[in-house]
């Protein structure tokens, strides 16, 4: 079958790597056009890999979250030159705060979904192949961490199903017994977890993992693929590094809000952090043109 998402058959040192620059330009660039790249590149390949799943996630926690990330900030911060208006309590409600709370929900959201989409590209025996030899135990519990959340969801949703059966669900009988019923839910979910993470450690032992001298099999090959990725990548990464350095994504928000003036020469570094962010969708649009034409046969 063919891999709808082409960046995820890529060298898993390739994705990290990417994913890892990423999160850490997402995080550290604070310059109101590299946050509108980031969260929009993010949003864009996160519905790219989950279609409407990704959707409805974005609408129904990360939105009012941002909302909520962005009224707060004003709320409790009050520094800032620019005085929009004053509280009841007589604290000054500024510019600089507001956009800086926005900012920040805009670098909240693009993060969280930077990190979705990590989850559904970097799975876990990429996670343990790339450091099972140098940390085994870490990765081994990283990746057990990092696929927890889905498994726990998953697994919370087939005991509701058996529940609903026998008409013990959460939804059924009087409030008390709701609430029992979601007790009884959350300690047979407790209990698998606990006897599924037993089962992973006694296997894990049986099979030797962590000892020195054992062999592990792989079905990842580094080809020239993956080389020209690493360059693209390294090239972006020094590139960006070169434009923070210098100045030309530099932006404040306090006492007053300034940046770094428009030219072609910070336009460039902004050109080149977008194409780092659409890397993966500028990948999967050329692998998609190609299937079309393998299968139209033109």
């Amino acid at each position: 079958m063919r891999n709808r998402d082409a960046f995820s058959g890529y060298h898993p040192l390739v994705n990290f790597l990417y994913f890892a620059l990423v999160l850490v330009f997402g995080m550290c660039f604070m310059h109101p056009a590299c946050l509108v790249i980031s969260l929009g590149s993010a949003t864009a390949y996160n519905l790219y890999l989950k279609g409407r799943k990704g959707l409805r996630f974005s609408l129904r926690f990360l939105l009012p979250m941002m909302i909520l990330a962005a009224i707060l900030n004003p709320a409790f911060n009050h520094e800032g030159v620019t005085i929009l208006a004053y509280t009841p309590n007589d604290n000054p409600i500024t510019l600089e705060s507001l956009v800086y709370g926005l900012a920040s929900a805009f670098m909240l959201i693009g993060i969280i979904q930077w990190f979705s989409c990590y989850n559904e590209v970097m799975t876990s025996d990429k996670f343990v192949y790339l450091f099972g030899r140098i940390i085994p135990a870490l990765s081994l519990v990283l990746s057990m961490t990092l696929r927890f959340v889905p498994r726990f969801t998953a697994q919370m949703k087939t005991i509701r199903t058996a529940q609903q059966c026998i008409g013990r669900d959460v939804s059924d009988g009087s409030v008390l017994q709701r609430m029992r019923h979601g007790i009884t839910i959350f300690s047979i979910l407790v209990t698998w977890s606990l006897e599924n993470a037993i089962e992973t450690a006694d296997s894990m032992k049986s099979r030797g993992y962590g000892l020195p001298g054992r062999s592990a099999f792989s079905i990842y090959r580094f080809d020239s693929r993956d080389a020209y990725a690493l360059l693209w990548i390294g090239f972006c990464c020094w590139y960006i590094l070169f434009g923070w350095i210098s100045g030309a994504l530099a932006f404040r928000y306090y006492p007053s809000i300034k940046g770094a003036g428009f030219g072609p020469f910070p336009l460039s570094f902004f050109l080149v952090y977008l194409a780092l962010c659409l890397t993966p969708l500028i990948l999967n649009g050329r692998e998609d043109v190609k299937w079309k034409r393998l299968r139209s046969g033109t």
